[in-house]
């Protein structure tokens, strides 16, 4: 080889050294410059993002809009003055602009989004809210009205005119026959005293017949008629129905013994089952209107006359007693009634449709519709409800608008954007309602 070429072979060598060089220097700029470190999330306060990957929060954000910070909707109190990855969940941080206002506790739906989710609007309402009752319950006689027939001395049964138990009967039907063998003598001298006409001594013995049993009528058809009446007929006192009949031809009976009980139908009771938080609304002498199965489109008016003083410990009901009219007698005990009953309350009260109220377990939360197409979800004080309407105690005023259908949607994103949980902390309560409401503390997920 000659020295030529072995001049030209070491300048070949050191200029494939110092390619190899250059190579390795510059792929490891390039590396250093796209390079994304981890970084760990700090316990509290201003948390720094990953760098490289957006502007600083002094930076102005898409067109002229300031940022002022990013955050994690799903951990919202945290703030990160960079944009970029969240340390918390596989997300991208989401920029909060200055022009948005500090107003947090709502969300922003575009108005075609609201139209398309078919959300509909209620106003709260300050009006009287009638608050009717609606029950069930079955008619049972009146134990106001109740016959016991006896007798007045003793004697035999000799008829029973075939009445049985649950026969209906009339003022004055007859019952029982019943023979008395010891009126006989009595009955005698008085009629001897009669037909001698000794006033004072018709009188004592008209006294003494009424002492033996005896009725005013019955003595006086006996001296009318200047005839003995050994037997006597006992008739029902009241019309109704025979609830049970202690006697039977050929019997015995002594005085006082009870023959037969017979139940008043006109009128009868309706006993309901109210529910113990609608009871306190219920006074006596309220009207109430019932509807019975047996006579459909037909309404029987009646009022309150007892609510029972002790409660269904297993159903958390109270009784109630109503008194209807029963003239001619269609009313028959054991049927079954649906009672409506309005409790005429004339105060006015603030009420929303009680669909628009979200029951969370631990509190209640309404979604007003604010100015701007913004929603915020607001805890409320819920009272009574009635007839799809409830009462608001506090957390709304007249007038506001509240969502009254698909308002689980809006919910659904407030919770994906923190607003929940940052309702959750202004209001102080320390147990999270919703997965979103998580403290951090400091901690890593």
């Amino acid at each position: 080889m000659t020295p030529l070429q072995q001049r030209w072979l070491v300048l070949a060598a050191a200029g494939a050294l110092l390619f190899m060089a250059f190579g390795t220097g510059a792929g490891y700029w390039l590396a250093r410059r796209s390079g994304h470190p981890m970084s760990t999330p700090p316990s509290s306060g201003s948390v720094t993002a990953e760098p490289g990957s957006g502007e600083s929060a002094s930076q102005i954000g898409k067109g002229d809009r300031k940022v002022l910070y990013w955050y994690d909707p799903m951990v919202p109190n945290q703030h990160f003055d960079k944009a970029g990855k969240s340390p918390f969940m596989d997300m991208q941080l989401v920029p909060k602009y200055a022009d948005e206002g500090g107003d947090s506790s709502g969300i922003e739906i575009s108005p075609n989004i609201v139209q398309n989710l078919g959300l509909r609007i209620a106003t709260v309402e300050h009006d009287r809210l009638a608050q009717p009752v609606e029950a069930v319950g079955n008619l049972v006689f009146s134990q106001r009205h109740v016959a016991i027939v006896q007798s007045r001395t003793s004697g035999f049964v000799s008829r029973t005119y075939a009445r049985a138990p649950g026969d209906v009967v009339r003022q004055g039907t007859p019952i029982v026959d019943l023979l008395v063998p010891e009126w006989a003598g009595a009955q005698a001298e008085f009629l001897a005293l009669v037909r001698n006409g000794d006033t004072a001594l018709i009188v004592a013995a008209r006294e003494r017949l009424l002492l033996l049993g005896m009725s005013h009528e019955l003595i006086a058809r006996i001296e009318s008629t200047r005839q003995q009446q050994t037997t006597v007929t006992i008739v029902a006192p009241i019309p109704g129905a025979i609830e049970s009949l202690e006697v039977r031809e050929g019997m015995t009976v002594s005085a006082g013994v009870t023959l037969a009980k017979i139940n008043g139908l006109d009128p009868v009771w309706l006993e309901a089952a109210v529910p113990e938080s609608q009871s306190a609304a219920i006074a006596p002498g309220q009207t109430v209107e019932a509807h019975l199965v047996a006579y459909p489109g037909e309404t029987f008016k009646g009022h309150v006359t007892e609510i029972l003083p002790e409660a269904n410990v297993e159903t958390r009901a109270i009784r109630v007693r109503v008194e209807l009219p029963n003239p001619r007698l269609r009313l028959r005990p054991g049927m079954f009634a649906r009672l409506s009953l309005d409790t005429g309350d004339q105060t006015p009260q603030l009420w929303v449709p009680s669909e628009a109220v979200i029951h969370t377990g631990t509190r209640n939360l309404v979604i007003v519709a604010a100015a701007g197409n913004r929603f915020e979800p607001t805890e409320v004080q819920i009272g009574p409800e009635s007839a799809g309407k409830t009462v608001i105690l506090s957390g709304l005023e007249q007038g506001q608008n509240v969502v009254a259908s698909g308002q689980f949607l809006i919910d659904s994103e407030a919770s994906l954007r923190g607003v929940l949980a940052r309702l959750n902390s202004a209001s102080g309560k320390g147990k999270a309602d919703t997965p979103t409401d998580m403290q951090m503390s400091g901690s890593k997920p």
